[in-house]
């Protein structure tokens, strides 16, 4: 073991010794040699100066081939809106890509707005068993509908943050 140990002390007393002599060459080199930059290796760019500094040359670049595309296909256009006539009293808009539901107003205490409740069966993923879930609209009312009525409401645009259906027509009224 002790002959393993004194090529230790012999690498740590080289090293020490290099170490002094190197900042010694150092301090010797004239100032216009110690002025030159480093050589960068060849991967790594130069960093970006500022506004003060000077600008890279331009690189040369192969002229590029611009392609153009070929315009898209327009898409046919939907027919316009189409409104029933005063004579038939219904100032609802006919429109097939639009969901309607119907369902029983629950509520009408706000100013032009009720509240319809819709029910759906549906059957338990697991169970199997018939389950009726609801959900609850708030719908833009210009008819006049009154609590317990049954309704049918159309998707619309967005009126406020919760209102995005009207009550197009009125199914059944209450007595």
């Amino acid at each position: 073991m002790a002959a393993a140990k004194k090529p230790v002390k012999k690498a740590v007393a080289a090293k020490t010794k290099t170490a002094e002599a190197k900042p010694k060459v150092a301090e010797a080199k004239p100032k216009a040699v110690a002025a030159k930059p480093a050589a960068k290796p060849a991967g790594k760019k130069a960093p970006a100066k500022g506004k003060s500094g000077a600008k890279a040359p331009a690189k040369a670049h192969a002229p590029v081939a611009v392609v153009k595309k070929a315009p898209k296909a327009v898409a046919p256009v939907k027919p316009a809106r189409v409104r029933k006539s005063k004579d038939q009293g219904a100032v609802a808009i006919e429109r097939s890509d639009r969901k309607i539901r119907t369902g029983v107003v629950v509520s009408n205490k706000m100013e032009k707005t009720v509240v319809v409740k819709i029910e759906r069966r549906t059957q338990h993923p697991l169970y199997g068993k018939v389950v009726i879930r609801s959900n609850k609209f708030k719908a833009h009312d210009l008819v006049g509908c009154d609590e317990g009525d049954l309704v049918e409401i159309m998707e619309t645009r967005p009126m406020s943050r919760d209102k995005r259906w009207r009550v197009t027509q009125i199914l059944e009224k209450v007595k």
